[in-house]
């Protein structure tokens, strides 16, 4: 078992841990020990002990406040999870019918009109041309 240093509230401290864990022994050690300063810095010399109970106190305070958290978001993710099964399971929506406005007959009347003029003209067209030959 590999044996760390660490340092909490400026007192080394010799611990051992698993193979492997190091990294977060150290990281461990951080918390704690920016804690310990803030006591330090805030009250002044304290005894070991205590320093270590109140770091850890603090450090279970905000690890409890993250469990709430965490909690609630959990809960959140529950609820938007939920909504979007429902939303997935829902039935397609009917689709949207739109109507076209109808084409005015004078309009329809008028077009056929112009097609017969178009028709005759090019009849006629046809004709001179037949006779020119």
């Amino acid at each position: 078992m590999p044996e760390v240093t660490i340092s909490i509230g400026g007192r080394n401290f010799e611990v051992s841990c698993q193979e492997g864990e190091e990294s977060y022994l150290h990281s461990a050690a951080k918390m704690l020990d920016t804690e310990a300063q803030a006591l330090a810095s805030q009250i002044g010399r304290i005894p070991e002990p205590r320093m270590l109970l109140m770091a850890g106190l603090m450090l279970a305070d905000k690890t409890a406040a993250m469990e709430d958290k965490v909690s609630s978001v959990e809960e959140q993710l529950s609820a938007v999870q939920a909504e979007l099964i429902a939303l997935q399971n829902k039935p397609a929506p009917a689709p949207e019918r739109i109507e076209v406005p109808v084409v005015p007959p004078q309009v329809t009347d008028t077009l056929a009109e112009i097609a017969a003029r178009t028709e005759s003209i090019a009849a006629a067209i046809e004709d001179k041309s037949r006779a020119a030959d």
